[in-house]
Formats: structure tokens, sequence, C-alpha cells
């Protein structure tokens, strides 16, 4: 039972130099009970693999941080002000991972 942060992961994946946003939220695991997955939105014409957005993720934040899942997006579900909607994030990956 260690605590992470969102935000806290999110401004290390910001760094990134490929990485446009990403939201980060807790999402039920089996083994661990809830696990970090990262929601990422790369820079136009930019690609990368989940490995190597978590390799950034291991150089510059604790291990227990590192998100396990990385998911691909062209866009991040946003309230009216441009807040990332995490609530929304975890509800999506439920629906399709019961």
């Amino acid at each position: 039972g260690y605590q992470v942060w969102p935000r806290e992961v999110e401004e290390v994946l910001i760094k990134h130099p490929k990485v446009l946003e990403a939201g980060v939220a807790g999402v039920p695991d089996p083994y661990r009970g809830e696990t970090v997955k990262a929601w990422v939105v790369l820079k136009p014409g930019q690609t990368a693999s989940e490995e190597e957005i978590r390799n950034f993720c291991k150089e510059n934040m604790a291990p227990f941080k590192v998100p396990t899942q990385v998911e691909f997006r062209a866009e991040l579900p946003k309230t009216t002000v441009g807040k990332i909607l995490r609530r929304e994030l975890v509800r999506q990956h439920k629906e399709a991972n019961p």
C-alpha cells in the first residue's frame, strides 16, 4: 500500500520530449488491488512505445510510482476549463476491462 499522487506522475510524463499531455489514475489490479495507469497523448508526428515511456519514468521517479500500463490516446476527456477528467478515464478502463 504505497500512496501515489497522479499529479506527481503526470508531471514526470509531461517532461518526456514526445508527450503533449498525460493523465494518471489508479485502476483495479487483480494482484495489487490497484495499480498506476497512464493515458498519454503524443505530440503531433511523434511515436513512442509503452516501454519507452515506462523506461523514462523509471529514470525519473521511484519504482512503485512507474505506471504499469500506458495507453496512447488521440485526446483526453476534459472539463470545460481544460482539466483532465481522471474519473472518466478510469470509468472507460473498467468498461473495457470488466
